[in-house]
């Protein structure tokens, strides 16, 4: 696709109000197809719109310049928040592209409105099992293009299913101006943004596909073997006593995620206090190599923070050695920790050079529309 084109964005926004890096995730797309002259509009369906959703949203249209263009759909009744009806349906009326990001949009009279539309998956692996190993609907079938962010989605050696689809592989977009490289960390600690469990896990052919508290018990010791201070913005439950008590016994900081990034100003404050990101994600998509490269990790990188991630066969598309050392255990973990003190000032340059190279908006959203 070429020109200038009209677009609608739908995504999770502010249905869930405080979740800075969440909001981040979606408005990349959002500013990033604006900063290439495009057209956008964004809406959010949601199973009734609560006022703290609507405040978070008219919060975030006005921070970010999106003032009639950002809108939520209350599904339960069809009435709207932020655009009306009727501006919802002309924005949808011969727009040229639907980008729905986890294909939360599924209101077939604004769908049938809209010239061609493309399920993005933000969730690789788990939203091919989903479909294919457990059998769920996830609307699919009203979508003409699939992209996917597991890069290796479709390629031989990833187990992951296809569910008969051509998938469009990208890496997410990152909107440098809104990043700029930040100064000297603030408190000299590692962190992350993230839950402890975002959904269930999958079992498919002998293989789990689990979720972060499954990669951060391999993990625990690290605090005491590197020396490092670890701060983990993190959602658990308090009633994962245990792991509460294990965390904290080996030295793990933990802050309310949505104290520290319940906006997304504060989320970005806390990405560049930071001195790297220790990015150990969920273990499904290490056990399904697809290539997930996280969202997160692209605001540090574009921050000038190296990343120390779980590999989850991201190389290639994201090379690793400076600025991102993948890891596949606990020895790994430290030494990729002792490869930052000695050399930070290399790997804070080679993040910085990376979202540049590989995640900047400009790039990955013109190489995306270019496929569709």
């Amino acid at each position: 696709m070429s020109g200038r084109l009209r677009v609608v964005v739908s995504g999770m926004l502010a249905g869930v109000p405080a979740q800075g890096g969440a909001a981040w995730a979606v408005l990349q797309y959002v500013l990033g197809l604006r900063r290439l002259g495009h057209d956008v509009t964004f809406v959010e369906p949601v199973a009734g719109v609560r006022p703290a959703s609507a405040r978070y949203l008219a919060a975030l249209a006005r921070r970010f310049g999106l003032e009639g263009r950002a809108g939520l759909l209350d599904t339960s009744t069809g009435a709207t928040v932020g655009l009306d009806r009727a501006s919802l349906r002309r924005a949808a009326d011969g727009a040229d592209l639907l980008l729905n990001l986890s294909g939360v949009l599924a209101d077939e009279a604004l769908l049938g409105r809209i010239g061609l539309r493309a399920f993005v998956d933000l969730d690789p692996g788990f939203t091919q099992l989903w479909c294919a190993a457990e059998g769920l609907d996830l609307g699919l079938d009203r979508h003409d293009r699939f992209v996917t962010i597991g890069t290796r989605i479709g390629s031989p050696g990833c187990p992951v299913p296809t569910c008969g689809r051509t998938w469009v592989t990208t890496l997410q977009p990152v909107v440098l101006e809104h990043w700029p490289v930040a100064g000297r960390a603030r408190d000299g600690a590692l962190s992350t943004v993230g839950h402890w469990r975002s959904y269930g896990s999958i079992e498919h052919d002998g293989v789990h596909y689990g979720q972060r508290a499954h990669t951060l018990r391999r993990f625990l010791a690290l605090p005491d073997r590197s020396g490092a201070r670890v701060t983990l913005a993190l959602g658990i439950h308090p009633d994962e006593r245990a792991d509460l008590d294990a965390l904290a016994g080996h030295g793990w900081g933990l802050v309310d995620p949505a104290t520290v990034a319940g906006t997304p100003e504060a989320y970005a404050r806390f990405v560049r206090g930071s001195w790297a990101e220790l990015n150990l994600a969920k273990s499904g998509y290490a056990a399904s190599a697809c290539g997930w490269f996280s969202d997160r990790s692209i605001c540090y990188l574009a921050s000038g923070r190296p990343v120390i991630a779980l590999d989850t066969g991201f190389a290639p598309a994201v090379p690793a050695g400076d600025g991102v050392l993948a890891v596949t255990g606990i020895d790994d973990a430290v030494a990729a920790v002792e490869d930052l003190r000695s050399r930070y000032a290399a790997h804070r340059a080679a993040a910085r050079a990376l979202a540049e190279d590989l995640f900047a908006s400009d790039r990955v959203l013109q190489r995306l529309l270019a496929c569709l």
